[in-house]
């Protein structure tokens, strides 16, 4: 009964697996053309630009620095100001402000990859769905035919035209996967120079609090435990020469 019922929904054709399968290539070069005008916008020589930022932290040129970050189109020139804005709080609150700011900026590099990625994954299945309720219609149609051997070749045309399907499922599938794969790479080398640019930044701040005298906390720190050390080896060395004395 459930058999016969299933016969008869695939017995409706295939053709809509085909549509549905150009509709989805519509979406996913959409996509991926969305992607490359996003980072075609946003890329710019990032060797000139970290030089250029090196060159205003060593003349302690910050109000320069600000203007040349904020006049950048590069998304890592974004993460940095927002790191920069957050110099006086010392290259913890750098760092905190750079995470902050690439979980903020990482939702808008990822727009559109779960979709490369559901296409890249699955619409080979798609086409191969197209294929099996084609190669059961030719399979129906060749159990009625019987032994009219004229209707063979009508059979084998029907089987060719399925597997079409699961050709134009490859075809929707593989340039996703690419897209997928260069997006993914790219957004790791946003990543990373983001992280390079902040860097510098917390290697100023933490060269100019040494030039101005001032020790970082966790050096303070083991200074400390540093001075105790040696304060309680004086007092055991005191006490002992007191008991030698005596």
């Amino acid at each position: 009964m459930i058999v016969e019922r299933l016969l008869k929904v695939a017995l409706l054709g295939s053709s809509w697996v085909l549509y549905l399968l150009l509709f989805l290539s519509v979406v996913s070069f959409s996509a991926m053309f969305e992607r490359y005008l996003f980072f075609k916008r946003h890329r710019v020589d990032f060797e000139a630009l970290r030089k250029d930022v090196r060159k205003f932290l060593q003349d302690d040129d910050l109000p320069g620095l600000d203007k040349l970050l904020s006049a950048s189109k590069a998304i890592e020139a974004r993460v940095a100001l927002e790191g920069l804005r957050w110099a006086a709080g010392g290259p913890g609150a750098i760092s905190d402000a750079v995470e902050s700011e690439l979980a903020r900026v990482k939702t808008e590099l990822e727009r559109g990859m779960n979709l490369l990625g559901t296409l890249g994954n699955n619409a080979p299945f798609v086409g191969l769905l197209g294929t099996v309720l084609g190669v059961i219609i030719s399979f129906h149609a060749l159990g009625e035919a019987g032994q009219n051997t004229q209707a063979m070749g009508g059979v084998m045309a029907g089987i060719s035209e399925a597997l079409v399907a699961t050709g134009v499922g490859l075809f929707v599938a593989l340039p996703a996967v690419v897209a997928y794969n260069n997006i993914q790479k790219r957004i790791g080398e946003v990543e990373s120079q983001s992280l390079s640019l902040s860097k510098l930044l917390t290697a100023y701040v933490r060269t100019v609090d040494r030039a101005n005298g001032i020790v970082p906390t966790h050096e303070a720190h083991s200074n400390r435990e540093s001075a105790d050390d040696l304060n309680d080896a004086d007092e055991r060395s005191s006490v002992k020469l007191a008991g030698a004395t005596e």
